[in-house]
């Protein structure tokens, strides 16, 4: 009878989809809201080979980061599924791996791998990805241990380069893409859809840009009213949208809506009140929040987060080198981290063979010491003991040397060798079952 293998060191993947490798289209059907990622957390720990797991899912990513025990091919299954099917989701996907999953989470955190090089947004949904994950009880210590290590590494760079130096965010590109390419904001009234933090970071743009009239629109009223007041607003709830579209000469939407809040219908009839004089659409939200067949109509002008990307790219070219020097503080901190990792790792067979001793121990003990409450002799007591321990210690080693004897397998004999320099007494019994218990 021969011993269970022993299981195979676990490894570390990501895998994903973002705005460089998938169209907004598809990413919307694989954006997770934020009351849904518990769930999806407790069924990705639910599949076999996973360990450990965290979602990261934001209006440009959604990135499974796991401690698991195959290739990454049932966490892709998974995300294929999850949580829509998207049956050609496998064609976008971007795998990493150890190292390579480790430095692409640091470029995550640090802004690097994100549409506006060096965004500071990024880093606090990263801790959010984080705090979820543990929250959900899917976090272990290897990946507590490597987002710690991305914080770390992420104030690090941000600290000691500009790449964080007067951070562009996709609220503020749009707001200039407004300014540049549609109307004089001083002249223009802006709505908001939706009252998070990209809508105040758009307010706050736009107050510093100085635009006439601001409108907020928001489901839960408070909440629109809050940031209305805070940049001298004016509130209105969500369902009264229709009625004030039509005031609005730049609309700019992040909501959390899982459907579009506005349509082609509310469009146009908009449209139709303000005598076609056009109208500038912003949609920074995934899943998008206005309907794509907007663009059909005369007079509209509709921009995804998609659409952003050009506009935006004399931004990255200014950051390219302090990008260069976070590069070179990532690729540090990716060594550091593995050396632990592996470390680690590697004294998973020490700590299984402790494991394994101390089991033997108790359960050797406790045997004694029911034979001496029973009034066994101690001197035979002691002696079962010793053999106890001794067979139960080496019995799997035997059986393994046994094997590895028939099979010509030299490796195993070499490790013995090493562990016990001192060879035992050939002519000494090998160990078979359990003595007979003590008289």
């Amino acid at each position: 009878m021969s011993s269970a293998p022993s299981s195979p060191p676990a490894r570390l993947f990501v895998l994903g989809i973002n705005h460089q490798t998938a169209p907004v289209s598809l990413r919307e059907r694989v954006a997770f809201a934020a009351d849904a990622v518990p769930v999806a957390l407790a069924a990705l720990r639910g599949l076999p080979q996973v360990r450990e797991a965290a979602l990261l899912s934001t209006c440009n990513r959604t990135e499974v980061y796991a401690v698991a025990d195959d290739e990454g091919a049932a966490l892709a299954d998974w995300l294929a599924t999850h949580p829509a099917d998207t049956g050609d989701l496998h064609a976008y996907l971007y795998r990493h791996a150890d190292a390579d999953a480790v430095r692409h989470l640091f470029r995550v955190a640090t802004g690097l791998d994100s549409l506006v090089l060096g965004e500071p947004q990024i880093l606090g949904q990263v801790k959010q990805a984080w705090a979820a994950a543990r929250a959900a009880g899917t976090l272990g210590s290897q990946l507590d241990g490597l987002f710690q290590h991305t914080f770390t590494t992420a104030k690090r760079a941000r600290t000691d380069t500009r790449i964080g130096a007067n951070p562009v965010s996709v609220a503020s590109t749009a707001v200039r893409l407004a300014q540049e390419s549609f109307a004089r904001l001083e002249d223009s009234t802006v709505l908001l859809i939706g009252a998070g933090e990209t809508m105040e970071l758009a307010a706050r743009h736009l107050v510093q840009a100085k635009a006439k009239r601001l409108l907020v629109a928001n489901r839960t009223l408070v909440h629109a009213q809050e940031l209305a007041s805070r940049h001298g607003g004016f509130a209105l709830p969500l369902e009264d949208l229709h009625k004030h579209l039509g005031e609005a000469d730049i609309v700019l939407s992040a909501t959390a809506s899982r459907e579009p809040v506005l349509v082609r219908a509310q469009v146009a009839a908009a449209l139709a009140t303000r005598k076609h004089r056009p109208m500038l659409l912003l949609d920074l939200a995934v899943p998008r929040d206005i309907a794509p067949d907007v663009t059909d109509i005369d007079d509209v002008y509709l921009y995804t987060v998609d659409d952003l990307q050009r506009a935006i790219e004399d931004n990255r070219r200014s950051r390219r080198e302090a990008a260069a020097e976070a590069e070179a503080i990532i690729e540090l901190q990716v060594a550091r981290f593995m050396e632990g990792f592996i470390a680690r790792t590697r004294t998973a067979p020490l700590k299984r063979l402790r494991a394994h001793g101390e089991a033997a121990r108790e359960e050797a003990l406790a045997k004694a010491r029911l034979q001496l409450a029973s009034g066994a002799d101690p001197a035979a007591v002691l002696d079962f003991l010793a053999h106890t321990l001794t067979n139960r210690l080496l019995h799997a080693p035997t059986i393994a040397l046994r094997e590895a004897a028939l099979t010509g397998n030299t490796d195993l004999a070499r490790a013995t060798e090493k562990l016990f320099p001192q060879t035992p007494d050939p002519t000494a019994d090998t160990p078979t079952d359990d003595p007979k218990p003590a008289p």
